[in-house]
C-alpha cells in the first residue's frame, strides 16, 4: 500500500517519534526498539481514513420517525431533536463515534459539525477527540438560511453569518496545525445549498483560502436538492458551487450522487474531491454515486461513513466492503463494463481499500498519511487472520478483509501510539461511555 502498491509478505516497519523510518522484510529491520509488536499471523495495513461524518448523530440512531423517509423529511424530523443538544452531548457523541471508528480500523476522521445549540462549540468535539487518540479534521460547519428565509432548517438551529465567520477564524487560529503529522486540522464547511446563503459560501471560501485550510460541504446528494437549486438559484448544484468560487483542489464534496458526465470532468479539471458514503446513500434512498466514472476520470475519491443517524454505524472497514458491492451493483444495473479495456473485471477489493486509505488522504489534502512508506506517519492497523470469518480465505488475505464480513481490528496505531490493542480501546472506558451515551440519547428523545 505504498506509492508502488507493494504487498510485502513477512514484512514489517520501524518507526520513531510517530514517523516510519524503515519498511520491508522483517528480517532487515532493527532487532530492538522501545516497543516491539509481534504481529505474526496478522495482516498490516495503512490506517483507514474517514472523509465525512457527523459524530453527534450517534445520539439519534434508528429514531422511529426518521427510519423510512428521504433526506429532506429525515432532516426535518431530526432538527428539533438536535436542537436540544448540550456541550456534554457533543463530547459524549464524539467519543462514541471515534471509539467505533477506531475499532473498525480508522486512524483519521473528518467530522462535519454544523449546528451548535445551547452553547455548544467545535472546541467540545476537539477536546473530546484528543482523549481517544485519532487524528481529527474538524469541520466548522454552519447553517444560516432558516425556514423564514427559504431554507430547510428551522430558525432555531441557524446562526448569523457574522458570528459564523468570526468563530471560524477563531478556530483556525487556535487549533489548525498544517505540519506533517498534525493531529488536528480545521475545515470550513457551510452545511449545504439549502441551509446557507450564497454570501456565506463566498465569505467562507475567502477566509479558508486566506488561512490555507480546506473547504467542505454536502452536494448533489438527492434529486430534491437538485430541484431546490434549480428553482432557487437557477443552477444545478455543481453549477451553483462554480458561481460561488467553490471549486478547486482545496474543496471536497460529500455524496455527489447526482452528477452527470460533464460535471465529473469539472471535478477532475478543478481538483475537487468526493467523500463517497454508500451506506447512507442507500439508507436514505438517495442513489448510488458514479464512483467508477470518478476514478476513471481521475477524480479524488475517499470513503465516508456519514452520520450515524443515516448509516446507524461508524464501521469504516464495513463501508469499504459496501463501496465495493455498490459499485458492482451500479455497474450491473447500468449494463456497463467496469474496466477501461472492455473486459468484465469488477471493482476490486484492493480498489476499495485504496479508497479508504490513499484516496481519503488525497481528499483531505494530506501527503503524510494513507500509505505505509518511509517518511509517512506510523498510522497502521493489524487484523489477526486466524479468525472464523477469514477461515478458507487465506489464499488472498488482502482481498479477504473486504470480501469477508468485517469485524473489529486487533491493533490500531496512530502516530506510533497504540489506540486499540487486542481488540480493546486503550484510552477510553467503553462501558461507562456507552452508559452515558444511552442516557443522553434517551433524554433527547424524551424531552
Amino acid at each position: 500500500m505504498d506509492g508502488h502498491r507493494r504487498e510485502i509478505r513477512d514484512g514489517g516497519l520501524f518507526a520513531r517519534n510517530g514517523f516510519i523510518e524503515q519498511i520491508g522484510s522483517s528480517a532487515d529491520l532493527p532487532e530492538t526498539a522501545d516497543e516491539v509488536l509481534d504481529l505474526t499471523g496478522h495482516i498490516v495495513l495503512p490506517g483507514l481514513i474517514n472523509t465525512h461524518h457527523h459524530f453527534y448523530q450517534t445520539l439519534t440512531r434508528a429514531v422511529p420517525a426518521a427510519q423510512d423517509v428521504n433526506l429532506f423529511n429525515w432532516l426535518k424530523t431530526l432538527y428539533p431533536i438536535w436542537a436540544k443538544m448540550t456541550p456534554d452531548d457533543i463530547r459524549i457523541s464524539t467519543q462514541t463515534a471515534l471509539a467505533e471508528l477506531a475499532l473498525s480500523g480508522c486512524t483519521t476522521a473528518s467530522d462535519h459539525l454544523y449546528l451548535f445549540p445551547n452553547g455548544s462549540k467545535l472546541d467540545d468535539e476537539i477536546d473530546a477527540a484528543s482523549e481517544v487518540g485519532l487524528r481529527l479534521h474538524a469541520s466548522r460547519g454552519s447553517m444560516s438560511l432558516g425556514e423564514s428565509k427559504g431554507g430547510l432548517p428551522p430558525d432555531t438551529v441557524v446562526d448569523t453569518e457574522e458570528f459564523i465567520l468570526k468563530d471560524s477564524q477563531r478556530l483556525i487560529q487556535r487549533f489548525h496545525d498544517s505540519k506533517p503529522g498534525s493531529m488536528v486540522q480545521i475545515v470550513l464547511a457551510p452545511c449545504s445549498p439549502f441551509s446557507v446563503t450564497g454570501e456565506l459560501m463566498i465569505q467562507s471560501a475567502k477566509l479558508a483560502r486566506e488561512y490555507g485550510v480546506q473547504l467542505h460541504t454536502h452536494l448533489a446528494e438527492t434529486q430534491d436538492e437538485e430541484v431546490f437549486c434549480l428553482e432557487k438559484f437557477g443552477y444545478r448544484p455543481l453549477g451553483y458551487m462554480q458561481s460561488l468560487n467553490w471549486v478547486g483542489n482545496d474543496v471536497w464534496f460529500a455524496h455527489s450522487v447526482h452528477i452527470n458526465q460533464q460535471e465529473i470532468q469539472v471535478y477532475a479539471h478543478e481538483g475537487c474531491g468526493v467523500a463517497h458514503c454508500p451506506s447512507s446513500n442507500m439508507r436514505l434512498g438517495s442513489g448510488a454515486a458514479p464512483i467508477l466514472d470518478y476514478m476513471m476520470a481521475g477524480v479524488k475519491v475517499g470513503l465516508g461513513v456519514d452520520g450515524s443517524a443515516s448509516n446507524d454505524g461508524s464501521h469504516l472497514l464495513a463501508e469499504a466492503r459496501q463501496a465495493m458491492l455498490l459499485a458492482r451493483l451500479r455497474a450491473g444495473m447500468m449494463g456497463a463494463s467496469l474496466s477501461s479495456d472492455g473486459s468484465e473485471k469488477l471493482f476490486t477489493a484492493r480498489q476499495s481499500i485504496e479508497l479508504a486509505t490513499r484516496g481519503g488522504a488525497a481528499v483531505l489534502g494530506r501527503k503524510d498519511i494513507g500509505t505505509l512508506e518511509v517518511g509517512n506517519c506510523a498510522d497502521l492497523i493489524a487484523i489477526n487472520l486466524d479468525r472464523l470469518e477469514y477461515a478458507g480465505a487465506l489464499h488472498d488475505p488482502v482481498a479477504a478483509i473486504v470480501f469477508c464480513q468485517p469485524g473489529i481490528v486487533d491493533l490500531n496505531v496512530v502516530h506510533g501510539k497504540i489506540v486499540v490493542k487486542d481488540r480493546q480501546l486503550v484510552n477510553i472506558d467503553l462501558p461507562n461511555l456507552i452508559s452515558a451515551h444511552n442516557k443522553a440519547a434517551s433524554r433527547l428523545l424524551s424531552e
